[in-house]
């Protein structure tokens, strides 16, 4: 809760900020001195605006910044657990359109892995997948399962991506449960 409130404090003091700023820089804007009856047309005019229309900005502006730290920093990927079947195989079925759904799998040790991938994509970026850790490149054909196996042997995160290493997944293995 506590970080929340830190980075709300933190959101709200930054707009603040951004406000005085702004509101100096436009009062350094030199006013027009001259003794001429021809008016320069090169310089900027101090346009006055409505409080509504500033405090509206300002609130707008906040909500994107806080949507897009949202966005990258707080949205937790989906999860899936691998489900173990026939033969003791962990299996998952992830499709892939516009990323990985689930982008992140949670797998066991020792036991033998099956990601079903599914492309209903068309993108040329996601013709392929790439597990690097486990030397796995497999290209993913348009509307159609592939399967890919391995066996993991050592617990950790493990990253999965596209051809163009653009979309991004992990495989988090566990320590198995059985003895």
């Amino acid at each position: 809760m506590s970080k929340k409130v830190t980075f709300f404090g933190t959101l709200a003091v930054f707009g603040f900020l951004l406000g005085v700023i702004s509101g100096a820089i436009a009062a350094e804007i030199p006013t027009e001195h001259s003794n001429t009856s021809t008016q320069r047309t090169t310089q900027f005019r101090r346009i006055e605006q409505p409080l509504s229309n500033k405090v509206a900005v300002t609130l707008g502006g906040l909500g994107l910044i806080g949507l897009e730290l949202w966005w990258f920093k707080f949205n937790k990927p989906k999860s899936q657990k691998a489900v173990a079947a026939d033969g003791g195989i962990q299996e998952v079925a992830v499709t892939v359109d516009g990323g990985y759904e689930p982008s992140r799998i949670v797998v066991q040790t020792g036991q033998p892995v099956r990601l079903n991938f599914f492309r209903k994509d068309k993108s040329s970026c996601l013709e392929q997948v790439l597990i690097p850790d486990f030397h796995i490149a497999v290209d993913l054909p348009l509307n159609e399962v592939t399967a890919v196996e391995f066996t993991p042997e050592q617990t950790g995160d493990y990253v999965f991506t596209c051809g163009m290493n653009m979309f991004r997944g992990s495989i988090e293995v566990q320590e198995s449960n059985t003895g």
